[in-house]
């Protein structure tokens, strides 16, 4: 699964980049400066951990997000709007995450002059809004050609489909808003509009603001709300001084500034669930592991995801529940009290079952 960070100049997403996934891409606007950025991120999961010092394995595996960080507005270059390049990777990504600048700096001045979340995160609205706009416009006048002299029943469906995206976008509405019926989603998901894509907006705050970061989420949660969209906040400063603590050292700090979880978690889960992905755990000796699937994948699937001949060879899995598990100390307690269970290829995994899959090939 992929997500795209994008974002204006020094709104501070590349630095959230660079923390989400242990890299060091380049930030700060520069000419010529590299316009994509790759990396894999760790799934945060405490019950991996306690798995882990169950077991104390060889090996301990969270399961991954794959981030692209795409180069923002060029508004220094002179030029508006998202590059080609960058549109190019976006859509092809699963969800996205914008990042917006709501901190003040001296040093860093804002390059439109002023410090205005609401405004910047309409212009990047506006900049999806136009990318799909532009894609419909262009399969309407190649259905138009193609339906000349003939009728085609799937074209006619289709123009009117696409019509019906054409008054969404031209009403400043993403089309994430709009419901749409499975066989029309399916028409729908070759486009890859970008307003369809799950939404998670970070807001970068200034150190000072984190105890009034409500004022800041607030309107802006208002403006973007629906089942698809999460808005949070973090402040980069505080969130690289966090990455190059111990542990022990980044739990104190977090401590003495009453935060709970560091922001990068909060936002690698929300990533996670508005893509629909849950986790299954394998355990053992050799390794402790966490998998993706989608919600409502049946065991087959998760089968699969560990290895194709799982999925080609299942006969059944045994399963039992993390808390179940954690709860009775061991699978041999697991079985004693009945929480283990087997269960046949129609069985739709849950978060945060411990799965030993039967196969044979």
């Amino acid at each position: 699964m992929e997500t795209g960070i994008v974002g204006l100049p020094l709104s501070g997403k590349t630095t959230l980049f660079n923390l989400l996934t242990r890299s060091s891409a380049e930030t700060g606007f520069t000419p010529g400066k590299k316009a994509v950025n790759l990396g894999i991120s760790r799934v945060p999961d405490p019950r991996l951990d306690r798995l882990s010092e169950i077991w104390n394995p060889k090996k301990t595996t969270p399961a991954t997000i794959r981030y692209v960080d795409v180069a923002g507005v060029e508004r220094a270059a002179g030029r508006e709007g998202l590059s080609g390049e960058a549109l190019t990777h976006l859509k092809n990504t699963d969800a996205l995450l914008v990042v917006v600048r709501a901190f003040d700096s001296d040093e860093v001045p804002h390059p439109a002059g002023s410090v205005d979340p609401l405004r910047d995160l309409q212009e990047l609205d506006g900049e999806f809004l136009l990318s799909d706009l532009i894609i419909v416009e262009n399969r309407l006048e190649r259905i138009a050609r193609q339906m000349k002299g003939k009728a085609d029943r799937d074209l006619v469906l289709e123009k009117e489909l696409l019509e019906r995206c054409r008054e969404v976008l031209e009403a400043d509405r993403p089309l994430r808003d709009e419901a749409f019926r499975p066989d029309e989603d399916k028409v729908l998901r070759g486009f890859q509009f970008l307003t369809r894509k799950p939404l998670v907006i970070a807001l970068n705050l200034g150190e000072d603001d984190l105890a009034r970061a409500g004022a800041f989420v607030g309107p802006v949660a208002g403006r973007w709300d629906g089942p698809s969209v999460v808005t949070t906040h973090l402040c980069a400063t505080i969130e690289q001084e966090i990455s190059e603590l111990s542990a022990e050292d980044a739990r104190a700090f977090l401590d003495d500034l009453g935060i709970e979880t560091a922001a990068t978690d909060r936002i690698i889960r929300a990533t996670y669930g508005l893509l629909g992905l849950i986790s299954f755990f394998t355990m053992g000796e050799d390794e402790c592991r966490a998998w993706t699937v989608r919600k409502g994948a049946r065991a087959p699937e998760a089968a699969g995801t560990i290895h194709t001949d799982l999925e080609r060879g299942f006969i059944r899995a045994e399963v039992v529940p993390y808390d179940a598990f954690v709860a009775a100390g061991s699978l041999a307690a697991c079985r004693d009290q009945g929480v283990l269970r087997v269960e046949g290829k129609e069985y739709e995994v849950r978060d945060g079952d411990i799965l030993n899959i039967r196969f044979n090939v």
